[in-house]
């Protein structure tokens, strides 16, 4: 594989926006520290390839074309991209629409290597919590992360959200510790599944059955693209940079 092949393989990854501005960069000459180091993009691994081009002697104005038609081809659909939409609560028989339940169940039975979920609010769901204990049961890393009582300031009752994935082997729970939030009201308020970095659920939908099935509510299910790279990419950096921690025993810490 030649240098440019290893960057049209990582296009998906960076997505189109990043490519244009990598490309305005690479095409005025900036060494690849200044690229890597600049505060007004955030470029990672991803553009390693691309950079390393350059050490081939490829000419920058050369190069820059090249991320130019790479960002083009992704925005003119020719990335193996798919968006759904998703909804809770009563059906319309003239507009048929996929169900919140159905989905979540399916991006977990379509994990093999990892699956990451977070919600605000949980409750005991019987169809959920079978499908990650058969999910981890065959390999899958299962992460959930979710609010806590003391997280929510009263907001949330009952009890613990944790308590919903009580007992499930294999899968570990974190959280957002009410020591490391820099706003005093801020919550752990997403809701979303990501499995194998390959296809994301995002919801309005807590996971109780009145958020996956009674209440109206609607998300996006993306298949491909950079988009559940990405989700699984930030939620790493959240627990890697200590502001996501394990949560012990389902009590905040």
């Amino acid at each position: 594989m030649t240098r440019f092949e290893e960057a049209a393989a990582a296009a998906a990854v960076l997505g189109a926006d990043a490519l244009d501005a990598l490309a305005e960069r690479v095409g005025a000459g900036w060494p690849a520290h200044a690229i890597l180091g600049d505060r007004g993009w955030r470029f990672d691994d991803a553009a390693a390839p691309v950079l390393a081009a350059l050490d081939d002697g490829v000419p920058p104005a050369e190069a820059a074309a090249y991320l130019r038609g790479l960002a083009a081809g992704l925005r003119g659909g020719r990335s193996p991209v798919t968006v759904e939409t998703v909804w809770s609560g009563p059906a319309s028989h003239a507009v048929p629409v996929r169900a919140t339940a159905q989905v979540l169940l399916d991006v977990i039975g379509a994990a093999s290597d990892e699956l990451a979920v977070m919600t605000y609010s949980a409750r005991p769901h019987g169809g959920i919590r079978a499908a990650l204990a058969e999910a981890a049961a065959r390999g899958v890393a299962v992460t959930v992360v979710v609010e806590t009582l003391r997280g929510a300031g009263g907001a949330l009752d009952g009890a613990e959200p944790a308590d919903a994935f009580a007992g499930i082997d294999g899968v570990r729970l974190w959280h957002w510790p009410t020591g490391r939030r820099t706003v005093r009201h801020g919550r752990m308020h997403a809701k979303l599944a990501v499995c194998d970095r390959r296809m994301l659920l995002v919801s309005s939908a807590n996971l109780t059955q009145s958020g996956v099935a009674a209440n109206i509510e609607a998300g996006l299910l993306v298949r491909g693209g950079p988009a559940p790279q990405r989700a699984a990419e930030h939620i790493d950096e959240l627990k890697a940079a200590g502001v996501l921690r394990p949560l012990r025993a389902g009590r905040d810490a």
